[in-house]
């Protein structure tokens, strides 16, 4: 798929949010997000949990976080708050079209029913099954990864990240939520693995990570796969994205210590 520049800013231009919460009106990044490139660094994004491994420049990270939450505003206007699987399948589509026209282009990627193992489930046991399988071949990005799950399991429910993330994964009885890791390739260009799930419980859920299922009261779905990363055009667009974004950020974005 090839991208342009003028296309991609008009098709940014055209996107409809949803309202800023309770009228915020606050600076973007406010307090500011102190990106590193010089270490691994982990951020809450509404319901995302990005990392970024050791290298990743700053503006490269601002810009990652800006198109991850410009795709879940935009998914939250068109599926506000889904309450089935179908419902959430809408809303991931809608956010991997913003996705897929503002520089990431998909390489490789999968949908499937996620099979628990045993009667007890809780799903950061599939995030790790998942991202064993998508980052088996980048031993630093798993160990990230584990390293963010393990941190979220150590928090109490007052933690800003809790707040915002369960906020943002759960409605009733369903929820979604995102793991992704921002890696570079052999050749040195910027790409990104992502895992998407969808759940359908019984029960209403609570804290979506560290809920416990049994076997046959939850229905699981995943959406794996890995996107190159236009790097060039997200620069073009950084300004814009920010922009669009000044009223939301401070309210969906928060840093992760791992």
């Amino acid at each position: 798929m090839h991208l342009d520049l003028d296309q991609a800013r008009t098709f940014v231009s055209d996107l409809d949010l949803p309202a800023p919460r309770f009228g915020a009106t606050g600076l973007a990044l406010a307090p500011p997000i102190d990106f590193d490139a010089a270490r691994d660094q982990a951020m809450v994004v509404g319901s995302e949990v990005v990392s970024f491994v050791q290298g990743i420049t700053a503006e490269q990270r601002s810009d990652i976080v800006n198109c991850a939450l410009l795709a879940q505003l935009r998914a939250k206007k068109v599926a506000p708050e889904p309450r089935s699987l179908a419902e959430v399948r809408d809303w991931y589509r809608e956010y991997f079209d913003v996705l897929g026209n503002i520089g990431f282009v998909t390489q490789q990627t999968h949908l499937q029913h996620y099979k628990t193992k045993g009667d007890g489930f809780e799903a950061h046991q599939a995030v790790l099954d998942v991202a064993a399988t998508l980052l088996g071949g980048a031993p630093a990005a798993l160990a990230l990864v584990t390293s963010a799950v393990k941190a979220l399991q150590k928090m109490d429910a007052g933690n800003p990240w809790i707040t915002i993330f369960n906020r943002e994964s759960r409605s009733a009885n369903t929820a979604h939520f995102q793991v992704s890791t921002v890696d570079r390739d052999p050749n040195g260009e910027l790409f990104v693995a992502l895992a998407a799930f969808a759940l359908e419980a019984r029960q209403r859920i609570t804290q979506v990570l560290f809920f416990k299922f049994r076997e046959n009261d939850v229905q699981i779905e995943n959406h794996a796969g890995k996107a190159s990363i236009n790097a060039a055009l997200l620069a073009g667009l950084r300004a814009q994205i920010a922009q669009k974004l000044l009223a939301h950020s401070s309210d969906y974005l928060s840093k992760l210590d791992i």
